[in-house]
């Protein structure tokens, strides 16, 4: 299949620390076929083989051959520009392998790969919250954070590979007791995602009050007015304000789409755009934070339009 020629079928894979999801459109944007497996995790051939296995079945429950079904996927981290190979994977078995060649070798056709965040936010902005809108910033806030930016419906890749890439800068206006953060597994101290990823949340919950809880029941708790996960759920809102109002003092989107498993807490809506006010330089700032329309699937919906 030629770049100018339009695929029968798209079929777009999200691969994920836990989970590997698939999904295939027609022409006429029906849904054909959607899966989910496990992520053989730390088996790098293992998600080569698993993520074969996904395409195979599209094909078939799409009825089509591969010549007629392009493959968009959406991973962890980018391809390097300079070296071809993986980076920046939180799936850190991924990095520096040559990740894109070999699963096209194993498909046997050219494939369309970007960053799940920037599928995230295509996806969200093709045709789900942040449709129509110019700017938008997708973000991820899961076992780990990470953030796409979107163009009047391009993604903007960056140089490096690496834009909207937040989760690794520094939580901005740190407070007492938040320098240097926590040890980041990219090597780093203190970087956001050691503050706002899920297991982030849960880590300092548990520091400070000696409770296992998992993100989604310190969330829950806190609906139910518990003192210490309100407690913890407010201080993970505050400092999300503040890294959010950075992004805004950069790139100033129409619209910021939350994805990944925290973006189920309602709270967050409510409260983050008054938090941000202080921190962004306007002088009547207007914040337009929503959840995603296609909830967790956004991200392999996105992958599969890497093709258009």
């Amino acid at each position: 299949m030629s770049q100018r020629e339009l695929p029968k079928v798209r079929i777009g894979i999200d691969l994920g620390g836990t989970k590997i999801a698939a999904i295939a459109f027609d022409s006429a944007e029906k849904v054909l076929f959607s899966e989910r497996v496990p992520t053989p995790r730390h088996d790098y051939e293992g998600v080569i083989r698993a993520i074969a296995e996904l395409v195979r079945r599209a094909e078939e429950a799409a009825d089509v051959s591969p010549q007629e079904a392009s493959v968009g996927v959406g991973t962890p981290g980018s391809v390097s520009p300079a070296t071809g190979r993986m980076q920046n994977a939180n799936s850190t078995w991924l990095n520096d392998m040559p990740f894109k060649e070999d699963l096209e070798a194993a498909l046997g056709r050219e494939i369309r790969m970007e960053n799940d965040a920037n599928c995230l936010a295509l996806s969200e902005a093709h045709d789900g919250a942040a449709k129509g809108a110019e700017s938008v910033f997708g973000v991820i806030l899961g076992t780990g954070v990470g953030g796409g930016l979107i163009f009047r419906g391009q993604v903007i890749t960056g140089a490096n590979a690496i834009g909207g890439e937040w989760g690794h800068n520094p939580l901005p206006w740190p407070k007492f007791g938040e320098m240097p953060g926590p040890q980041c597994w990219c090597g780093r101290r203190g970087c956001i995602e050691t503050f706002l990823s899920g297991p982030a949340m849960e880590r300092e919950h548990l520091s400070i009050t000696r409770r296992p809880l998992s993100a989604r029941e310190i969330a829950e708790a806190a609906e139910r007015r518990d003192a210490e996960c309100t407690a913890t759920l407010e201080r993970y809102t505050e400092r999300l304000a503040r890294a959010l109002a950075h992004v805004v003092n950069i790139f100033d989107p129409q619209v910021i789409v939350l994805g990944g498993g925290l973006s189920n807490i309602t709270k967050l809506y409510e409260a983050l755009p008054g938090l941000m006010r202080k921190w962004i330089f306007a002088a009547e700032p207007h914040v337009d934070i929503r959840p995603p329309m296609h909830g967790d699937a956004s991200g392999v919906r996105g992958a599969a339009r890497l093709w258009g």
